[in-house]
């Protein structure tokens, strides 16, 4: 048969031709002496149908003759007239000593009305069968897709490559496929996590937040996003009232409406969240205590034991989003708030992916063991449990110290960055800028003239990959003069550059909106 097009049909046993697939098609054609149309019509039909629907690939050669008449069962010149037929309409094209090929030039010509609409158009109502979201209508953050190919990419949530332990992590990887771990690394856990990443977890990581836990208070995760999800599927429904930082975390926000919680936004200042007067009517309190988000401030140690006090008090749950503590470049990291006396009603989120790679998607949980154990039963009902091979080679990076290591060594890299940042900000940008001492990020606020909607857009004409601030607010419209700079992913030689290209097309947006 001829290479790059295989036969979608195979020969039964019988004789009889029975379906199968090109390795580039996915719907079969068959051919049947049953049908009262003769064989040459039904396989010229066939291939003219895989022709136009795309499920032939143009540009490789059609199978040969003879192959495709001895996987079918049938004489060469049955096939042969099909190939005559398709030939004479001009649908395929014959090549000297290279055999038949499609004939693109029809394709998109003098193709019949039929043909016209897509094959895969669907007939069916779908919005008739999918539930609204509840969230529908909300803001949401958007992300440049080829952030990567820009020469000034500030994203937030990315990392450079380069930085990723992928010796550390190619080690661990071949490892866990090793006796004793490849058990671990294969077999179906059901609901149960790998129980040398629960200890390393409670030994070697939480420790360093100053939480202790047991291997029943932790369960593992697809990142904090599924941790959020989660709780909110399991805690939160109509009725429930959950407290958020404005601005906050945008995804938080949309995981909680989905379940048909009402949120309430809480002001934020340089010292973190503002603490209410009462947490009465409060269900749940999301917060990002240690660098919040979007802004990076750090919450105060008096506010945190004033909100702890409060949510005692109103019976309120917390939820302490604490996804990129290690990242600290003056004094130490605060402990987290599920370190503090009293902390029995929050629930901590720790995540792998801001400091090894968001494409991992690892994350854990720490609560009371009798919510860990319903939420391990809705995890399996939805997912089943994480993947084993890298819960295990996760445990073995950890354990050998590489974990460890890869921080320290991320959190300078990340240090140098964050230090040209903010003294090319303070040299360019025509307004003092606070950038607290902590985080991948840096949150601007812009003088009110400053569309930053606008800003972005332009700037990435520019070359300059920004994100905009607006949707982090309960109210966009209100707060278009505010942006964020991530300085995780771009090289520490294009910022100081990117921030001096970006401070022209500030002028150039400042000036417009002057006009």
């Amino acid at each position: 048969m001829a290479k790059g097009q295989e036969n979608s049909v195979m020969k039964s046993e019988s004789g009889q031709a029975k379906p199968a697939f090109f390795a580039t098609v996915t719907t079969p054609i068959a051919v049947s002496e049953e049908s009262g149309e003769p064989l040459y019509r039904q396989l010229r039909q066939a291939l003219e149908h895989q022709i136009h629907s795309g499920s032939l690939v143009p540009g490789l050669p059609l199978p040969s003759s003879r192959e495709l008449a001895r996987e079918l069962g049938l004489s060469r010149n049955t096939v042969n007239t099909a190939y005559q037929e398709l030939l004479s309409s001009g649908v395929i094209e014959s090549r000297a000593r290279r055999g038949y090929f499609i004939n693109t030039q029809m394709l998109t010509q003098g193709k019949p009305a039929k043909e016209s609409a897509p094959e895969n158009q669907s007939t069916i109502d779908w919005s008739r069968h999918i539930r609204p979201r509840l969230d529908a209508g909300m803001p949401e953050i958007t992300k440049v897709r080829d952030w990567a190919s820009y020469p000034y990419p500030f994203v937030a949530g990315q990392v450079d490559e380069k930085d990723f332990p992928r010796l550390g992590w190619s080690r661990a990887l071949r490892d866990a496929l090793d006796p004793p771990h490849l058990f671990y690394s294969l077999r179906d856990s059901v609901d149960e996590d790998d129980p040398y990443l629960l200890e390393v977890l409670c030994k070697r990581v939480l420790p360093t937040r100053g939480i202790h836990a047991k291997p029943e208070n932790i369960l593992v995760t697809a990142g904090s996003q599924q941790g959020l999800d989660l709780l909110a599927q399991t805690m939160m429904g109509q009725g429930t009232c959950v407290g958020v930082e404005n601005p906050g975390y945008v995804d938080a926000r949309h995981t909680f409406v989905r379940s048909g919680a009402t949120l309430n936004p809480l002001a934020v200042d340089e010292h973190g969240l503002i603490p209410p007067d009462s947490l009465v009517g409060t269900d749940v309190l999301y917060l990002t205590p240690s660098h919040h988000s979007p802004t990076n401030v750090t919450l105060s140690g008096a506010r945190r034991r004033l909100i702890l006090d409060n949510a005692r008090n109103a019976g309120t749950l917390i939820i302490e989003d604490d996804y990129d503590s290690e990242f600290r470049y003056r004094g130490k990291p605060t402990p987290a708030l599920k370190a503090l006396p009293g902390s029995e009603c929050v629930i901590y989120l720790g995540s792998f992916t801001k400091f090894l790679a968001p494409g991992l998607r690892m994350g854990y949980l720490v609560a009371d063991a009798a919510l860990v154990a319903e939420l391990r039963n809705q995890r399996r009902y939805r997912i089943r449990h994480i993947a084993g091979h890298p819960q295990r080679a996760m445990a073995l990076l950890i354990d050998s110290g590489q974990y460890h290591r890869t921080i320290s060594r991320r959190r300078t890299q990340l240090q140098r960055k964050w230090q040209v940042l903010t003294t090319a900000l303070e040299e360019f940008v025509p307004w003092p800028i606070h950038c607290p001492p902590g985080g991948v990020s840096v949150w601007i606020e812009g003088p009110r003239g400053l569309d930053c909607v606008k800003l972005a857009e332009k700037a990435l004409e520019a070359g300059v990959v920004i994100e905009r601030g607006d949707v982090f607010f309960d109210h966009p419209e209100a707060n278009r003069n505010f942006f964020r700079l991530g300085f995780a992913a771009i090289k520490l030689d294009a910022i100081r550059s990117g921030v001096q290209v970006l401070a022209g097309v500030i002028e150039e947006v400042l000036a417009e909106n002057a006009a």
